[in-house]
């Protein structure tokens, strides 16, 4: 396992691309989760996605329930109609903090590192932690609220 860097600039290709899913979990997709898993750690993070480490993958990590998380093309089937505004933070933004309102609650739909399909319903801190990690599958950082 290994801490890998963490790449930085709200104008960087691959923090602004759509990360390719992942066609099956292989023991090179298990290799990056536990390089994700000591990255996040090291900068005591909430959650991480692949394109934050430079890999263009659907691979994100999200603290739920006080445990970090890794999730395989995760997707969000149902959001709630209420929401509320956080200040979020980015490990890829160091020293920028950004008001992002969001819904409350989500469930969601992921592949876990065993290849099973999961499906959970997450609210407050831990429904905001997987958006925010989400959008960085999908290209968008917390500047693009603003």
């Amino acid at each position: 396992m290994a801490i890998l860097p963490i790449i930085k600039g709200e104008n960087t290709e691959v923090l602004r691309a759509v990360a390719a899913p992942v066609s099956q979990v292989t023991k090179e997709v298990i290799k990056l989760i536990k390089n994700m898993e000591e990255t996040v750690k090291n900068a005591e993070g909430l959650g991480l996605a692949a394109p934050q480490i430079g890999q263009s993958v659907r691979v994100c990590l999200v603290m739920l329930y006080g445990k970090m998380t890794p999730m395989i093309n995760p997707e969000i089937l149902w959001k709630s109609e209420e929401t509320s505004v956080m200040t979020e933070g980015c490990l890829s933004l160091p020293k920028i903090e950004v008001d992002v309102e969001r819904p409350v609650e989500v469930t969601i739909k992921y592949t876990d590192k065993k290849g099973q399909e999961q499906e959970r319903r997450l609210h407050d801190l831990d429904a905001k932690v997987m958006q925010h990690e989400l959008d960085h599958l999908n290209g968008v950082l917390i500047v693009d609220y603003t």
